[in-house]
């Protein structure tokens, strides 16, 4: 039991959460750009609000108490609603303007959708994008995001959801590795290359088990997807990439070119309620439109370009279900 002061200022509980979320009172203070001793005043002032302690000192920092862990549920709730506050007052009524909030994993973020949002800049210059890169999924029901690009189908009834093309994961290695070590002859042969690959990702980890012996000589361990992209273009050995992030790298190749380790489903997904809020009706169709086009060229150009002359212009393409 505790007693919880009415004048409790939001500005307090952001600092709490920030607290309980970075588990030291010096994280806090550097993701809320404040100073250290600002941050502690805020925490004794709160607990001296809500008539309880709400963190303990240990070797390993900060544990929230019990009374803290019941309140992080409620703050992020808020913490939620105040962001979301902001971007909705962001943009005038009706116009094409103000902050887009959009989730994807880190790999999405920094290889693949900055350059869909090109031309969203140039026709759209006053929407605003914030990109919250994470591989956990984040809550569009609560609105945390306001667009979700994801790679598992979503099941939830309030949310709107375009699927795109699907994106193959295959091998890849930088041109200077496979000039020194050569190319593997097949799966067995990974086993005499270096591997970089996943660190405790227990996903990741499963779906490495496919390369068989070759998990063995994982050279360079990093649950960081872009991470181990770097790797591979420094040279340090052979990583598991994105079909068209790879392929359009002129320093990497391709490994076991028929290799497929897996096929990625993909969904641009919202909340019903934001999905004709014309700032994010406009990222979220920049979003399909740039998946689109980045299937048509992985699956349908190389499909054309295997046909005979004849076939190319005896009609129309082949409609490919993707």
């Amino acid at each position: 039991m505790f007693f919880m002061s009415s004048g409790v200022a939001w500005d307090d509980q952001r600092i709490f959460l920030a607290v309980l979320e970075e588990g030291s009172l010096s994280g806090a203070a550097r993701r809320l750009g404040l100073s250290h001793p600002t941050v502690r005043s805020r925490i004794e002032a709160l607990e001296q609000g809500v008539g309880t302690v709400l963190f303990t000192r240990s070797v390993n920092g900060l544990v929230p108490t019990e009374t803290a862990e019941a309140l992080r549920e409620p703050a992020r709730t808020m913490a939620m609603a105040s962001d979301l506050f902001v971007r909705q007052a962001s943009a005038p009524s009706g116009e094409i303007a103000g902050t887009v909030r959009i989730s994807m994993a880190d790999i999405m973020g920094t290889e693949v959708v900055p350059a869909m949002l090109r031309n969203l800049r140039i026709q759209h210059p006053a929407i605003r994008v914030e990109l919250s890169l994470s591989n956990a999924a984040a809550d569009l029901l609560g609105q945390e995001v306001d667009i979700a690009v994801r790679t598992m189908t979503p099941r939830q009834a309030a949310l709107v959801a375009r699927k795109v093309p699907p994106v193959e994961i295959a091998l890849f290695a930088s041109l200077d590795y496979v000039d020194r070590r050569g190319l593997p002859s097949g799966l067995d042969d990974l086993v005499n290359h270096d591997m970089i690959g996943p660190d405790r990702n227990r996903a990741d980890l499963a779906l490495a088990e496919r390369f068989g012996p070759g998990l063995s000589r994982i050279a360079i361990r990093t649950d960081s997807h872009p991470a181990q992209l770097a790797a591979a273009r420094a040279g340090l050995g052979i990583a598991v990439a994105q079909v068209p992030v790879g392929e359009s790298d002129p320093k990497l190749v391709r490994v076991l070119p028929d290799f497929v380790l897996h096929v990625l489903d993909t969904w641009i997904v919202t909340h019903e309620n934001l999905a004709q809020v014309p700032r994010v009706r406009a990222v979220f169709d920049a979003l399909v439109a740039g998946f689109e086009a980045r299937g048509r060229k992985l699956f349908v150009e190389p499909l054309l370009s295997r046909s005979s002359p004849g076939q190319r212009g005896s009609g129309a393409p082949e409609q490919l279900e993707i």
